[in-house]
């Protein structure tokens, strides 16, 4: 009955089914539903990250998201920040209000469209930004540390593929 995954045993997420809730029709096994699996794990590393990067540099996991992508591509609109993270106007709207009040983000129109604004990381992000970046990488890197290289570029290809197929469940009209 022990599940594998790239060899080695995946670990049992700690739910079991009682025969009773089994009779009265299906149910998920969280054990092998991989939307449960992704989420699970993403909130977990939010979570995490959360409590670290709030006690050490004073950023949340969506800030740290946001500066992030600013970083990689200074000057966005918060229309791109919202279609590459996946967040709604709402939420990526406030964060950007508490980053800018904070002083690590500047907030002004976008010269090629006064409609818009352009975001950009101050000398203040930036410097916050280069602190989070290396305590990120080393998460990571302590995240999969139970795989080999190999199998790191397998997860990394996988979940690129999936990502890339979204469209097949965000579109889907049922």
């Amino acid at each position: 009955m022990g599940k594998k995954q790239l060899g080695k045993s995946a670990p049992d997420i700690g739910l079991r089914v009682e025969k009773e809730a089994a009779s009265h029709g299906q149910l998920l096994d969280l054990n092998r539903y991989v939307p449960a699996f992704i989420t699970f794990i993403a909130n977990k590393l939010s979570n995490s990250a959360t409590v670290h990067y709030q006690k050490h540099f004073g950023v949340n996991i969506t800030e740290w998201r946001i500066m992030s992508l600013l970083a990689i591509e200074p000057g966005i609109p918060a229309s791109r920040i919202c279609q590459v993270i996946g967040f709604d106007k709402g939420p990526v709207s406030r964060t950007l209000a508490m980053l800018e009040s904070r002083g690590l983000v500047i907030i002004g129109t976008d010269r090629r469209d006064a409609r818009t604004h352009s975001i950009k990381l101050t000398a203040k992000g930036r410097k916050t930004h280069d602190a989070v970046i290396v305590a990120a990488l080393g998460r990571e890197q302590r995240l999969l540390s139970c795989l080999d290289d190999k199998e790191r570029e397998v997860l990394i290809d996988l979940l690129r593929r999936i990502h890339g197929n979204l469209n097949a469940v965000t579109t889907a009209t049922e």
